[in-house]
């Protein structure tokens, strides 16, 4: 097995949609609009306020009108921040058998850290994980390696030693990047027109089930 596994955070190890989706559709009540639905939604929340943002509203960063909308939408996240969010099915055994293996496992996301931090708390991982870098922890943000060369600094290892997990392009290129090999999460946020067999990633996990046998399989 793999000496540490890093695990991206919304689509990969929590399935933060219904909340995050729940909020956007709370702005649009605001706004007059009526609520989208949750299956429109659900494959964009790996792209944050930005990609919600865009299919609930039109609006990208860049117009004037999308600073406001990206505030509110986050104050009305933050209100009901894990609500109904959950680990992934099946990512509870993997936890537990990664830490009865010794084997640390970490958190990278694009996520800021002012919602990182009261989630990964509220979910009991905090003390659990031996790295929770966010999408402002370091310089750039994925796809640079950055966060991921941080997340090796703060759980002393090296790069080739780890496994980065996680539902989209941009973690596959930002963990190749960084040295180390990648798992597509092919059950997380895939935008329609995207799929995980394209980004280049060393494994494809169809569910949180397939981990382990793969680390196996790839010790």
């Amino acid at each position: 097995m793999s000496r540490c596994i890093l695990f991206d955070l919304d689509g990969t190890l929590v399935d933060t949609a219904p909340d995050m989706a729940d909020a956007l559709n709370r702005l649009r009540i605001e706004h007059d609009l009526a609520p989208l639905p949750f299956a429109l939604l659900r494959p964009v929340v790996s792209m944050g306020a930005r990609g919600l943002i865009g299919v609930g509203f039109g609006v990208q960063p860049g117009d004037s009108r999308f600073p406001a909308l990206r505030e509110r939408f986050l104050a009305l996240y933050r209100e009901r921040l894990c609500v109904a969010s959950r680990l992934f099915e099946g990512m509870a055994e993997n936890l537990a058998a990664l830490e009865s293996g010794r084997c640390p496992w970490g958190i990278v996301t694009n996520k800021p850290g002012s919602l990182t931090a009261p989630l990964v708390a509220r979910l009991g991982l905090e003390a659990r994980a031996c790295c929770v870098v966010s999408g402002d922890s370091a310089a750039r943000a994925k796809p640079h390696p950055d966060p991921l060369l941080l997340a090796c600094r703060l759980s002393t290892m090296r790069p080739q030693d780890c496994v980065y997990v996680g539902d989209s392009g941009r973690d596959v290129q930002a963990g190749r990047s960084a040295g180390m090999r990648t798992l597509a999460a092919a059950y997380g946020y895939i935008p329609d027109g995207d799929a995980a067999h394209l980004w280049g990633a060393d494994g494809i996990l169809e569910s949180p089930a397939a981990l382990l046998p793969w680390l196996d399989a790839h010790a």
